[in-house]
């Protein structure tokens, strides 16, 4: 197995979890206060993986092709998360229906992405010292995905008050 097919095989599991998680009838908006609803860390998860494999590959991103007005967030349409504060975090309430069909979408440009065997060790960032390669970028949002599936996983399993 390489490298690619090992990343492949990463991705496919977060998507796989992510239809898991993103279940019709699940309340994706409830969340314990102070906490990030699932909605919001579902809808983050995608938009990283979108942005950073897109970037990375140096394809477009999906949210540009029809999917930031499907969701009609309140945002510039650059946005990912990042840097939200909570008020802007409870603003992301779409359904579980949405979110999966964005991520399809996305899951979708990242298996062809990876078919085409980037350079892995291909400079992406060089604001950091080391700079960041496309491997340990794509490690990187691999590993942060599988944290958001287990976060939203999670408060979705809490009782409510």
């Amino acid at each position: 197995m390489d490298a690619w097919e090992v990343l492949s095989d990463g991705f496919g599991r977060v998507h796989e979890s992510f239809g898991e998680v993103a279940t019709d009838g699940a309340d994706l908006t409830w969340a314990p206060e102070g906490a990030n609803p699932p909605a919001w860390v579902l809808w983050h998860l995608a938009r990283v993986e979108d942005d950073h494999i897109a970037d990375g590959c140096g394809l477009e991103q999906g949210w540009f092709q029809g999917w930031a007005d499907r969701f009609a967030l309140p945002f510039p349409k650059e946005a990912h998360g990042y840097g939200m504060s909570l008020d802007d975090v409870l603003k992301v309430r779409p359904p579980a229906d949405l979110l999966r069909g964005y991520h399809e979408q996305v899951h979708a440009q990242t298996v062809k992405a990876l078919a085409n065997k980037p350079d892995l060790d291909r400079v992406v960032d060089d604001r950091w010292d080391p700079p960041v390669t496309l491997g340990v970028r794509l490690v990187s949002v691999l590993s942060d995905e599988l944290q958001h599936l287990g976060q939203a996983a999670y408060v979705l399993g809490l009782p409510r008050p």
